[in-house]
């Protein structure tokens, strides 16, 4: 079996940079190896060094231009943790995630897409225990820091909880939904998260505004109230070249 990748030589010196990149071995505002480092790493051309440095500027890695010295953007590769936007935020505090998510001089913000009652995708519908086309009210949102949008979001929840709340209408929670989940007695116990890598949808890769066709980061995340009964099911993406999930664990 071949072992040499089908991909072009740019393509193939791109995922390398990129892999050096999210890894830190090239750190957020450090230089690139010279194109001549580079064409005698790689055995390429010029023109196929410069390709590969042209799609890490679309993904918006690097910075630099033609004939000075290209560099690792700051602030580019994101750490995202999870377990710290699943809880109610304090009183008259905002979602968690917009206080948890950006970084010092930044804005976090969300804008919110879609409120109804829908028949959700299958894998939703399975977490949720609905059966033969059962609805869900469903909250679609993209999150943002400054003006880059960051993660598109599909909330859903059990009609029987969500039905006469504002979880049903086209505003802005207060708080975030597990706050107002928590206050009508629903509050999170534990959440399971599916984490994996896709091609990303249409929408995705028009609402992320993501470059090429790179994979998206893809969470399937169940929330569980009192007596593990299933309290919001969503659906997360973001793109898969910026941000990397963070687990803690605790040895049984």
């Amino acid at each position: 079996m071949s072992t040499v990748s089908p991909r072009s030589l740019h393509e193939r010196i791109a995922a390398d940079l990129r892999d050096e990149i999210m890894s830190g071995d090239l750190a957020p505002g450090a230089k690139l190896p010279s194109t001549a480092q580079l064409k005698e790493r790689f055995g390429a051309s010029n023109a196929t060094v410069q390709k590969a440095l042209h799609l890490l500027k679309d993904e918006q890695l690097v910075v630099g231009r033609a004939g000075a010295a290209v560099t690792v953007r700051e602030h580019r590769q994101r750490t995202m943790r999870p377990a710290a936007y699943m809880a109610p935020a304090e009183a008259g505090r905002p979602y968690r995630w917009l206080t948890e998510a950006a970084g010092p001089g930044e804005r976090a913000h969300s804008r919110l897409l879609e409120v109804g009652e829908v028949v959700p995708p299958a894998d939703v519908a399975e977490a949720l225990g609905l059966v033969d086309d059962g609805t869900a009210v469903l909250r679609r949102q993209l999150l943002c820091i400054d003006d880059e949008p960051v993660e598109l979001v599909a909330s859903y929840y059990p009609v029987e909880i969500a039905r006469g709340t504002a979880m049903t209408e086209f505003r802005k929670i207060k708080g975030g939904t597990p706050t107002l989940l928590a206050g009508l007695g629903h509050p999170p116990v534990r959440s399971v998260d599916r984490v994996s890598a896709r091609v990303p949808t249409q929408e995705q890769y028009a609402v992320l505004q993501l470059p090429g066709d790179l994979p998206v980061l893809r969470t399937l995340r169940v929330v569980y109230g009192a007596g593990d009964r299933p309290i919001e099911v969503s659906v997360m993406a973001k793109a898969g070249h910026l941000y990397e999930l963070r687990y803690e664990f605790v040895a049984e």
